[in-house]
């Protein structure tokens, strides 16, 4: 008689020879894995640092600072005169021709000690932590429930809520390391971030030159225009977007971006149907604004609540905390190339490496506590890590975002 058996409890099926096992019962976890693809939006632009055994959960790295940066802050300096200096990098980051000409290290005919720099490098560290859960099922639960399809749906879940919890905890990695912080209209600060005109001082409401201005100061932080990207379902492509930088931003954005105007009173807005083609859209990409792609993110962050009191709100969100109506701040994030990675242990350098452990009712999950062995559980893990290599690389704008 030919029996099942439910290889899943470790009892080979009477059919299969040895070294061969039943398939079907790992197609459900393998079709949730790369629907569970679609949904991820900022771990496609992730390097994955993998974390060797035996050297504890924390990576460093260096970055060593360009000669001629004013980061490069340092006291072996000693100009072409033979004088110390406070700083060993010549004229720094200067673009003043004065400046510069009068710092060139120039040598007389009989040389001497003089024009010595110095070199700084920083330390960039991240730690790895470890995440998991579970749910439990009957095996009644299978044999009888109307959904035929119910452990395959159940599995789904249980990677994509693995997968959005890692998109939630990189997000926030990522807006609290942003180097470059601009807020939009006359704000220096979350609470000064307000959807009001008052006195002729302008609301926080991002428009054209805010994205002009932060463009221009990526340019200057020499943050690539190109950017790699991971491609497929099985982490096996990559693919290279040129001369542009992504811009990520939730649903609430978009109307306003939508209706930007840009410096000649035209719209701002172009929208992907118009430029792109299926070999280089972005999951998510809804258009493009000067020199950023815009990719909408349907579980964007922000911060609720944490602008200034509203007076006579004109139609943005805003959220109540301890009686007081705040406006809520939006972020409108961009990514240079290679600025950041994610930590894993035991990856294939290209995602966070998850391990899932599932044990159907029976014999395995029989003892004491469920001696008939009628509960099963499939539990998922992982670690994560965030390693902030090039801070200067990462844009943040803070505006309002309309109702």
């Amino acid at each position: 008689m030919l029996n099942y058996n439910a290889p899943a409890d470790g009892v080979k099926s009477s059919i299969d020879g040895a070294g061969t096992d039943q398939m079907n019962t790992f197609f459900w976890l393998k079709k949730a894995i790369i629907e569970a693809r679609k949904e991820q939006y900022f771990m496609p632009l992730a390097s994955t640092v993998n974390m060797p055994k035996h050297y504890g959960k924390t990576i460093k790295v260096h970055e060593y600072v360009p000669l001629l940066d004013a980061r490069n802050v340092n006291d072996q300096g000693i100009d072409a005169s033979g004088v110390t200096i406070a700083n060993g990098n010549l004229y720094g980051s200067s673009k003043d021709v004065g400046s510069i000409t009068s710092k060139l290290p120039v040598l007389s005919e009989n040389g001497g000690r003089v024009n010595r720099v110095g070199f700084t490098r920083l330390s960039r560290e991240g730690s790895i932590h470890k995440f998991g859960f579970f749910y439990e099922f009957t095996q009644e639960s299978l044999d009888f429930d109307s959904d035929d399809g119910l452990k395959d749906h159940l599995a789904r879940e249980l990677i994509n809520g693995a997968v959005q919890l890692t998109e939630a905890v990189l997000q926030m990695d990522l807006l609290s390391s942003a180097g470059v912080i601009q807020f939009a209209g006359a704000a220096t600060s979350n609470a000064t971030v307000t959807g009001e005109e008052v006195g002729g001082v302008p609301a926080s409401i991002v428009d054209y030159a805010d994205l002009m201005r932060l463009d221009q100061t990526l340019t200057d932080n020499r943050t690539p225009k190109h950017t790699k990207v991971i491609t497929g379902s099985r982490l096996i492509d990559t693919k290279t977007l040129p001369a542009a930088r992504i811009m990520y931003v939730g649903s609430e954005l978009v109307p306003l971006l939508k209706g930007m105007k840009d410096l000649f009173g035209n719209q701002a807005f172009i929208p992907i149907q118009q430029y792109g083609d299926a070999g280089t859209i972005l999951n998510g990409e809804i258009g493009t604004i000067d020199a950023f792609r815009i990719i909408q993110v349907p579980e964007m962050l922000h911060w609720a609540g944490v602008g200034a009191v509203v007076g006579t709100n004109p139609g943005f969100r805003s959220t109540t905390v301890n009686g007081d109506e705040r406006y809520d701040v939006f972020p409108m994030y961009v990514s240079g190339d290679d600025s950041w990675s994610t930590i894993g242990f035991q990856t294939d350098g290209k995602s966070v490496k998850m391990s899932i452990l599932t044990k159907m009712p029976g014999n395995e999950t029989a003892d004491r506590n469920d001696p008939y062995g009628e509960t099963g559980f499939s539990s998922i893990k992982w670690y994560y890590g965030f390693l902030n290599k090039r801070p200067e690389r990462q844009g943040l704008i803070k505006t309002v975002a309309p109702v």
